[in-house]
């Protein structure tokens, strides 16, 4: 009787490739415009979870239907869904293309997702209602960067027309759109300024071909606002592929600018050698003076602080940020950080205590400031529910919808409907919904719900440790450290053995195609082909021979091994120091967003596997260690993770 709550869970799986089968048919059907197949699959999937989804392509097959009652009577369900949501907002595109303004409104309210369209439609509607809280709230959405939508240029147009967005106001978004590099977006809204601060687009052009070039021979003399402008573009432009020549340009030119766009662009070129570790970048916020800085700016303004070990300017940086700014926790962190090297550590505890019981990187770090031991903040104990909850949750359509969609690769749709299914849950639901998705082998939806709790926990499905088996041998084999594999993996793949990236990347090491091969040769993997990479066995065992060179290479550091595998060693190698610097320190001021968010949640990964694993561990700060400095030599290394 024991085994009989797994098999009541199996049997629901039993119809899985049916249902996939006719799901797919039905997609086929309605991308050939056939409609008879169509309703043929969709009628097998009349009682089925995934009914709302065949529903969803009997109805667009009759989109331009006069008679719309199926419509509203799918768009009226009680039970709502991604796919319904999905289809509501297809609809009301269509309603606001039609001018059918009454039954956009009538609809409009109970649309979850929004994009910037239907945002911009809504607006219009609105119009008719109200024209001047319209148009208010279109020169909101303007600053809100929602101008390149193109259902918004009406809205637009004629908040210009009437002056609700001003001149001002114009020239602003253009900057804005050319710090971005939306060259193209800008020059649809030049037509708008004066005549005499109008930009040459055709310089325009020039100036985000070659900046340099262009630099080299404009002379500024005379020159017009319009003129100045595109100067000041192909000046940004400059900085932010090589600080070094750009300001050999300003020294040139910067004289012909107004001493407030001076001081705009010395904001700027700092921001841009701070991200490229350019030792002038305080230097150059100091002479921006009080001119405003962006969250990025003021970010970068402190991490070239902690380049320099400035703690007084680390200190002075963050507190000059906006609220909102300093609550996230890698300020919070850096700012007590800065307190305790300036001799205020009671001032530091009032703001680590609290950063301290966040399962996060910081809060990890923020905790062995105060003197917790590694990870000592986390329960190893395994949350066991009742078989009852966890039928109850499977008995959900839309869980049951995630599984059939999972199971049949569409993970787009099933990372939906999970999100869908998990609103409004509490930690024990969450929990329940987390080990429903293990025993699916979805791990990557059980880490989503579990990562969701509040104040009831469980490590083991945040931190899970699937193929722990097939996992020993690989790293018997390349002596590499268990928890620092199953944390870089974590973060790579959730655990999706079929994972595949933007780039390429496969499997659940995220392994480049072209790093497997040379990892291939290099381990004597006779008869490798592409096709293996996706091979669990293979993946595990070229992965984890690729962590060990780059560990090796970086003098056994596991945060440049962490940089290197995500980034190519060539980088990770860059980002080193003029001094040696703090683990820690360097993983905050990688240029790379991603690269820099993933080496801190691999390494925070590692300290937890290492506390649910029962292997002993250093802490954190230990384990971030002191990265040397870049002059130091290294035998070379393959660099296609690049």
């Amino acid at each position: 009787m024991r085994y009989l709550p797994l098999l009541l869970l199996l049997l629901p799986l039993t119809s899985h490739a049916d249902q996939g089968g006719d799901l797919m048919a039905v997609r086929a059907a309605f991308n050939a415009k056939k409609e008879a197949p169509l309703l043929e699959a969709a009628k097998r999937l009349q009682d089925t979870p995934l009914e709302p989804y065949a529903t969803y392509y009997r109805l667009r097959m009759h989109w331009d239907d006069k008679d719309t009652t199926t419509i509203h009577a799918y768009l009226a369900r009680e039970e709502d869904t991604p796919v319904i949501d999905q289809f509501r907002g297809e609809w009301l595109k269509e309603m606001a293309k039609q001018k059918r303004w009454d039954e956009f409104a009538s609809e409009y309210p109970y649309l979850i997702n929004a994009d910037a369209e239907l945002t911009c439609h809504a607006l219009s509607w609105q119009r008719s209602q109200n024209e001047a809280l319209a148009l208010r709230a279109a020169r909101k959405l303007w600053f809100e960067g929602e101008a390149d939508a193109v259902s918004c240029d009406a809205i637009f147009d004629i908040a210009i027309e009437r002056g609700v967005i001003t001149e001002q106001d114009v020239a602003q978004r253009i900057r804005v759109l050319l710090e971005e590099n939306e060259v193209a977006e800008a020059k649809k809204l030049v037509r708008y300024l004066p005549k005499a601060e109008r930009l040459p687009l055709a310089e325009l052009d020039e100036a985000r071909r070659n900046p340099q070039r262009y630099l080299g021979r404009v002379k500024l003399d005379n020159a017009s606002i319009g003129q100045r402008k595109v100067a000041m573009f192909a000046l940004q432009r400059l900085a932010r592929q090589a600080v070094k020549p750009a300001s050999v340009q300003w020294d040139r030119l910067g004289k012909h600018f107004p001493p407030e766009e001076q001081k705009y662009f010395y904001s700027w070129l700092g921001y841009e050698a701070a991200r490229q570790h350019e030792s002038r970048a305080l230097e150059w916020y100091a002479a921006a003076g009080e001119t405003h800085l962006n969250t990025q700016q003021q970010a970068w303004r402190v991490r070239a602080a902690l380049r320099e070990q400035n703690w007084h300017a680390v200190w002075e940086g963050i507190s000059s940020m906006s609220v909102e700014q300093q609550n996230e926790r890698s300020w919070r962190y850096w700012k007590a950080r800065a307190l305790i090297e300036l001799g205020h550590r009671r001032d530091a505890e009032v703001i680590l205590a609290p950063l301290s019981r966040e399962y996060r990187f910081y809060g990890q770090m923020a905790a062995e400031e105060l003197g917790a031991a590694p990870a000592a903040g986390i329960v190893t104990a395994k949350f066991v529910p009742d078989e009852q909850e966890v039928q109850a949750v499977q008995a959900r359509p839309e869980i049951q919808r995630t599984v059939l969609l999972y199971k049949m690769g569409l993970r787009t749709e099933a990372a939906k409907e999970w999100d869908w299914a998990m609103r409004g849950l509490d930690d024990r639901e969450l929990l329940v919904a987390a080990e429903v998705a293990r025993r699916h082998e979805m791990y990557d939806r059980s880490i989503n719900a579990a990562n969701r709790t509040v104040e009831l926990h469980d490590f083991n499905l945040r931190y899970p440790s699937p193929y722990r088996e097939a996992l020993q041998a690989p790293i018997d084999e390349h002596g590499v450290e268990e928890a620092w594999v199953y944390g870089l993996m974590r973060q790579e793949s959730r655990f999706v053995t079929h994972a595949k990236s933007e780039v390429g990347a496969a499997g659940l090491m995220q392994i480049m195609p072209a790093t497997a091969r040379w990892a291939a040769h290099r381990i004597g993997l006779k008869g490798y082909r592409k096709g293996l990479i996706h091979q669990l066995d293979v993946n595990l065992r070229l992965g984890t021979y690729y962590m060990k060179s780059v560990y090796s290479r970086f003098d056994d550091n596991p945060v440049l091994a962490s940089a290197a595998y995500n980034a190519g060693p060539t980088r990770a190698n860059r980002w080193r120091g003029e001094v040696p610097l703090e683990g820690a320190i360097y993983a905050e001021t990688i240029p790379f967003d991603e690269t820099r968010d993933y080496v801190k949640k691999v390494m925070s990964n590692t300290i937890y596997y290492a506390k649910l694993f029962g292997h002993p561990s250093e802490s954190l700060k230990q384990r971030l260690g002191v990265v040397a400095t870049n002059k130091t030599k290294q035998a070379p290394v393959h660099a296609s993770a690049m």
